[in-house]
């Protein structure tokens, strides 16, 4: 079988137009090189292009590929959390969006944890607290540090029973909350706390930061998820577990992205003609960040969510108006591929003006609830996740 693919056999296998290939090369996802015998046509990689034809096949059809652990998409174990049906997210049978109109942060980790909006975390839930200085470090470092000091002098950290573990997650979820801020938590809600740092002069800000949060809340098993579930299976305590988690979610390829969609979002920003600036990106092989998610294909709800309150909110706002050009340009180039999460987080954080790298950090607060979500079903379990590796080396 050959290895390349012309430009009309895989626009052919992929079931798209050519321009439709061609933002998949720009994007980075089919690799594409000079054809040997035609200096002006291009060939594309049959890998790539079989491995995004798989990934279609899942997502239409998921109870055809059950025995494929591991694999995008494909069931690997059993959690009562989190469900994506139907291009919609639930927590528990609740839609998350709906929720974060509806419900506070306290609330939504309450359902998430314990299975009730009942549960009551008070302020004195997160009394251990640690340096929260200015010491320029990011905020994952800062939060990672301050969580290992901090595990070696909560004298609850131990203690998995459910209720124990709930409370000791509210501790968790407001000690880096001081750690985004960089000071001490001085009120008992995050998103209140992440507007009086961050945007002390929009008192809406906290329903966007309120929003953003809630449906980052979880996402079933992404990597940082089930990293935090693997770590919880070795029987560490929640602080171990939500620092593993931030290890995870930094990476480039899951919440660490949206430094990718920040920097995209500042070149576009400079330029006069924006459609044209697109297209040169386009055109240099530099991809479009922060669209498409293979779980949605009608788009990211949690974006949508985010997108149209800011429009609601600021609808004056040059950066929402800017925000709203790239995806629709983006959607006319990608083949109506939306905007994600990710997007609409940087987004938020460009309307409101907050610090660099704000995205990634409320990203990470709200996932923090799903990660002791997880590590708590983990410890109800009682079993090591230990998969076996199907070996591909030399035979001895």
């Amino acid at each position: 079988m050959a290895t390349w693919l012309t430009a009309q056999e895989a626009a052919k296998r992929l079931r798209v137009s050519r321009p439709t290939l061609y933002a998949y090369v720009s994007r980075g996802l089919v690799h594409s090189t000079p054809a040997p015998d035609h200096p002006h046509a291009r060939r594309y990689a049959r890998e790539d292009i079989e491995r995004l034809c798989q990934r279609a096949e899942h997502r239409r059809h998921p109870e055809k590929v059950m025995g494929r652990a591991l694999h995008w998409g494909m069931p690997l174990l059993e959690s009562s959390i989190t469900l994506v049906a139907g291009n919609r997210l639930y927590y528990r049978g609740y839609d998350a969006c709906e929720l974060s109109h509806s419900r506070s942060i306290a609330e939504v980790a309450s359902l998430i944890w314990l299975g009730s909006f009942e549960a009551h975390f008070s302020a004195g839930d997160h009394h251990i607290a640690a340096s929260s200085r200015p010491d320029g470090r990011s905020f994952i470092a800062r939060a990672q540090s301050t969580l290992s000091l901090v595990a070696t002098r909560d004298r609850l950290a131990f203690d998995l029973r459910p209720r124990s573990v709930a409370h000791t997650g509210w501790r968790i979820l407001h000690l880096l909350t001081s750690a985004a801020v960089e000071s001490p938590n001085a009120a008992n809600t995050v998103d209140e706390t992440l507007r009086r740092h961050w945007a002390p002069r929009v008192p809406h800000a906290a329903r966007l930061l309120r929003a953003a949060l809630i449906v980052c809340a979880d996402h079933e098993l992404n990597v940082s998820s089930f990293t935090a579930r693997c770590v919880a299976s070795a029987g560490a305590n929640p602080h171990m577990v939500v620092i593993a988690g931030l290890a995870a979610i930094e990476g480039p390829k899951h919440g660490g992205i949206t430094a990718r969609i920040e920097t995209m979002f500042n070149e576009l920003r400079r330029a006069r003609d924006l459609n044209r600036a697109i297209a040169d990106r386009l055109r240099r092989g530099e991809p479009l960040y922060g669209f498409g998610h293979p779980l949605y294909e009608d788009g990211d709800p949690r974006a949508k969510l985010v997108l149209d309150l800011l429009q609601e909110l600021h609808p004056k706002s040059h950066e929402v108006h800017m925000a709203g050009q790239i995806a629709r340009a983006g959607a006319e180039i990608l083949n109506g591929e939306k905007p994600t999460i990710d997007f609409a987080l940087v987004a938020l954080s460009q309307a409101l003006k907050l610090p660099t790298g704000a995205p990634l950090t409320i990203f990470a607060l709200g996932r923090t609830i799903g990660w002791i979500g997880h590590a708590m079903e983990q410890y109800a379990r009682d079993e090591m996740i230990r998969p076996r590796a199907k070996y591909v080396g030399v035979m001895p």
